[in-house]
C-alpha cells in the first residue's frame, strides 16, 4: 500500500523552528516529485514548497522565502520542510504529496492537480 505520513509538528513560539518529515511506504519516493501544502481551518489550501525528482527544481511560496528550506533523503526514503523563523500566520495543518503525473526528473509545482498522493497532515501551531 502507498502511503505518506507526516511528522514533527507541534507547538512552538513565534521565531522558532521545526523541522517536519514526510516518510513514504509502499514505494521509492525518490521517483516523485514532492510538495508541502498546508491549510488553516477557513482557508484554502496553500502550496508551500515542493521538490523536483533530482532536487534541482525547487519553488517557496513567496510568504515562506527565505524561512523554509525544503530538502530530501533519499536513503531514508524521506522529504524534510525545515521550518525556521515561524510566524503565527504559518499556523495550519501541512501535508506533503506525490505528483504522480510530472515524471520529467527536472520539474515541480505547487498546484494541486498532479499531486496523487498524499499524507493525512500534521498540526503545526505557532503562538502569538
Amino acid at each position: 500500500q502507498l502511503q505518506l505520513v507526516e511528522s514533527g509538528g507541534g507547538l512552538v513560539q513565534p521565531g522558532g523552528s521545526l523541522r517536519l518529515s514526510c516518510a513514504a511506504s509502499g514505494f521509492t519516493l525518490d521517483r516523485y516529485p514532492i510538495g508541502w501544502f498546508r491549510q488553516a481551518p477557513g482557508k484554502d489550501s496553500e502550496g508551500v514548497s515542493c521538490i523536483s525528482r533530482n532536487g534541482y527544481s525547487i519553488h517557496y511560496a513567496d510568504s515562506v522565502k527565505g524561512r523554509f528550506t525544503i530538502s530530501r533523503d533519499n536513503a531514508k526514503n524521506t522529504v524534510y520542510l525545515q521550518m525556521n523563523s515561524l510566524k503565527p500566520e504559518d499556523t495550519a495543518v501541512y501535508y506533503c504529496a506525490a505528483d504522480r503525473i510530472t515524471n520529467v526528473p527536472d520539474a515541480c509545482g505547487m498546484m494541486n492537480t498532479p499531486y496523487g498522493y498524499w499524507g493525512q497532515g500534521t498540526q503545526v501551531t505557532v503562538s502569538s
